[in-house]
């Protein structure tokens, strides 16, 4: 996500560099890149033009210390302006009330029904014990995904397949949930593929009927200045509390993350990242900014990390690494564990510099396959003692899982190299922070 503005970006600033202060004169192309990169981003004209404005304004007015260059306190004008820009600081959910009740919202095709397992899953990891409730009344597909979401979850679904009235099944959701002690309701509303009065009124009439204690609308990122569009339009019927961005692993250009919040005045308070129950993650304003600028976002990277790895995972990896009996079995096992911690593409651009590093390299779902297809062909013994592999295992294990013998070779060279980048481990423990980058960019 936001792939090109963030070059553009980069470029735009790089033009300072060798500069020895900042003035109006030598900012001046800059400013106007940086416009340009947000509008091709998909950013309204006049807020590109009202951030680069107030950009302006800081820069040339601003003292640059001896220590830092004029590059890098344009960089963070740029990073507090885009901060600002989608609303400064992280805006909380709120879940009062016995249960509380979470009203979903927006068209069809926004990733609606997706969005309400990723919350059930997100907040059943909270320690909530979650409802689903199917409300949308003229699309049986979608009661049935909500039913499968919830299966895979193990969580709740309520349905009424003969009601056709969704302020009735809501209400009747709710007091199951008080029957059965469940704290939060997560209401899946009916879409349409484009706004009308129908549509508007009966999520008036739900959302006056529940009275929830959080109102999302959800958007789909790809969408551009459309979204900011529906958005206004949602707003002025509603007037829901926080915005949901999905579709963010895609190609979307950005615009409507960097522009909803000026525009309707409601902040973002989750982001989708993927298909996965755990893509979903709250949004931070300044830690955006500072991936859109290329420096990464470590904070919610070791957020990520320290949901799959628990402390003592990590002590049992630094003492196998420490008395050198990491193997191929653990190999494995830190490849299961990066896999659950969501989508590739995003963990790449949580970590400074790892793009450039890698610019070209397919992030796909199976980037790992062979890996994995390899190990698993090997026995027990082979996995625990790599170096028993001789030319013969190499040839059993090639023709087991259906490889050539250059690709389990290839597979050796590459445990010998992530071994070696695994005994620099930091202190901390947070293995996968130091791991990820060589072993992304090896296993292929």
């Amino acid at each position: 996500m936001f792939q090109s503005l963030s070059k553009n970006l980069e470029k735009a600033i790089k033009s300072l560099k060798g500069q020895g202060r900042i003035t109006e004169i030598n900012i001046a192309s800059t400013i106007k890149e940086i416009r340009r990169s947000l509008v091709q981003a998909d950013v309204h004209y006049k807020v590109a033009k009202q951030v680069t404005d107030d950009i302006k304004q800081k820069a040339i007015g601003t003292n640059v210390i001896t220590s830092v260059s004029p590059g890098q306190l344009f960089t963070k004008l740029v990073q507090d302006a885009l901060t600002d820009l989608m609303g400064g600081i992280h805006s909380e959910v709120r879940l009062t009330g016995h249960p509380a009740i979470i009203l979903i919202a927006g068209l069809q095709g926004a990733g609606k029904t997706t969005l309400t397992g990723k919350l059930a899953h997100y907040y059943k990891k909270k320690n909530k014990t979650p409802l689903l409730v199917a409300c949308d009344v003229y699309r049986p597909a979608a009661v049935d995904q909500l039913k499968t979401l919830g299966a895979g979850l193990n969580i709740s679904v309520y349905t009424e397949p003969e009601e056709k009235n969704p302020c009735t099944i809501a209400q009747n959701a709710i007091q199951e949930a008080k029957n059965k002690a469940m704290d939060l309701v997560i209401v899946d509303t009916a879409g349409r593929l484009s706004i009308d009065e129908g549509m508007m009124q009966e999520i008036r009439m739900l959302k006056e009927s529940l009275n929830p204690s959080e109102t999302l609308f959800v958007v789909d990122a790809m969408a551009g200045q459309e979204a900011v569009t529906t958005a206004q339009a949602f707003n002025e019927q509603l007037n829901f509390d926080g915005v949901v961005l999905t579709k963010l692993d895609g190609d979307a250009r950005g615009g409507a993350a960097l522009s909803i919040r000026s525009v309707v005045h409601k902040p973002i308070k989750f982001i989708s990242t993927g298909e996965k129950m755990q893509d979903l993650d709250l949004f931070h304003p300044d830690r955006m900014a500072s991936r859109i600028l290329g420096m990464g976002d470590v904070i919610s990277f070791v957020e990520r990390t320290e949901e799959v790895y628990n402390k003592e995972q990590q002590r049992s990896l630094q003492q196998k690494i420490k008395t050198n009996q990491f193997n191929l079995e653990d190999l494995a096992k830190q490849i299961q564990q990066i896999k659950k911690m969501g989508n590739l593409q995003e963990m790449v651009s949580m970590l400074p510099g790892l793009g450039k590093i890698m610019p070209d390299l397919p992030l796909e779902e199976d980037l790992f396959k062979n890996c994995e297809v390899i190990i698993a062909s090997m026995t027990p013994k082979e996995r625990q003692n790599p170096h028993i592999i001789d030319r013969s295992r190499r040839e059993r294990v090639a023709r087991g899982s259906g490889k050539t013998t250059q690709e389990v070779n290839q597979l050796l060279k590459q445990f010998d190299m992530i071994y070696k980048i695994m005994k620099k481990v930091d202190k901390k423990g947070f293995n996968v922070l130091t791991n990820l980058p060589g072993l992304l960019k090896k296993t292929r």
